[in-house]
């Protein structure tokens, strides 16, 4: 990555801030679709969220005056869907469904944009890399864990490289800017549930995976958050808590010296019957409300250590 001179000031720089995981990170909140037999009438849609929240400070900068969701001018999103680079303001649509022209779903990157904005006086570019169905143990499995490195790992440095590459033509408002690294935060875990050896190994893994990042980025303290995987909250099965317990010994080993951070998101969670797709646990259900309190706390979370 493109490194800063010591001539180089904020006044001519953006903070670049590496988002990755599988479906969970992609985005799986609905925003407005509320068909009665495949929306559950529109339940705990992004829509209907703001219109019966009881605290609407809380989501008034997602909509202008008219009603319009809102895109940013100083925090930016770049996500590389089947469908091809989606790249514009932190809005809404930011997911693997669809195209610029097709925004139902957001993720954690609608909320973290926001936090991160709202944080830097310097604009913010979020880069998500995340794919359906993979695993640390396997898909992102980093170098220094040995063995195979995993395909989606080596595809997201792919991605930032390209990002960082074109973000001139993609973000005009950039092109007087050079990047400065910001942090990594990770989303991820349901995959290696599933396989003894995953469920095994995930604590080193994931630590792995932090430290070969920050060797390729050459970034020795770069911040990391890391997202518990709280699907359905507290009610969870023996398999699920020993994947949230492997993501938070991994984050709370002293080594990382406050730099890496556990964040728990089972609070975040909300029933089926008030959300959109009641058979997708492994989706939070597609509850808009849960997605967007899981990225404001990543974000937060981030800033939190970007302070330090």
């Amino acid at each position: 990555m493109l490194q800063l001179s010591a001539k180089e000031t904020d006044s001519n720089i953006f903070h670049v801030f590496l988002l990755a995981g599988q479906s969970n990170m992609q985005g799986q909140g609905v925003v407005d679709m509320d068909h009665p037999k495949f929306y559950n009438g529109g339940k705990g849609t992004l829509v209907r969220i703001i219109e019966h929240t009881k605290k609407p400070s809380l989501f008034n900068h997602l909509r202008d005056s008219e009603g319009r969701w809102v895109e940013r001018e100083d925090a930016f999103i770049r996500y590389k869907n089947k469908q091809g680079v989606m790249a514009g303001g932190v809005g809404i649509g930011f997911t693997g469904y669809g195209s610029m022209n097709s925004r139902h779903h957001i993720g954690p990157e609608l909320q973290i944009g926001h936090r991160l904005g709202n944080y830097f006086k310097e604009p913010v570019l979020l880069i998500k890399t995340a794919w359906g169905g993979k695993s640390l143990y396997k898909d992102f499995r980093p170098p220094s864990a040995g063995g195979e490195p995993g395909e989606y790992y080596q595809k997201m440095l792919v991605e930032v490289k390209e990002a960082l590459d074109h973000y001139r033509d993609e973000f005009p408002a950039l092109q007087n800017r050079m990047p400065k690294w910001g942090g990594f935060i990770w989303f991820q875990g349901w995959n290696d549930m599933f396989d003894q050896d995953a469920l095994a190994g995930y604590e080193n893994n994931l630590v792995h995976l932090i430290k070969d990042l920050r060797v390729h980025f050459k970034q020795p303290n770069l911040p990391v958050v890391v997202g518990e995987l709280g699907n359905m909250g507290e009610d969870a099965g023996d398999k699920m808590k020993a994947i949230r317990m492997a993501q938070r010994r991994a984050c709370e080993r002293r080594e990382w010296k406050g730099t890496v951070s556990f964040v728990k998101t089972t609070s975040f969670a909300r029933p089926k019957e008030e959300s959109p797709n009641v058979g997708h646990g492994h989706h939070w259900f597609g509850n808009a409300e849960s997605y967007f309190l899981i990225g404001d706390a990543l974000g937060k979370r981030m800033v939190s250590l970007l302070g330090k």
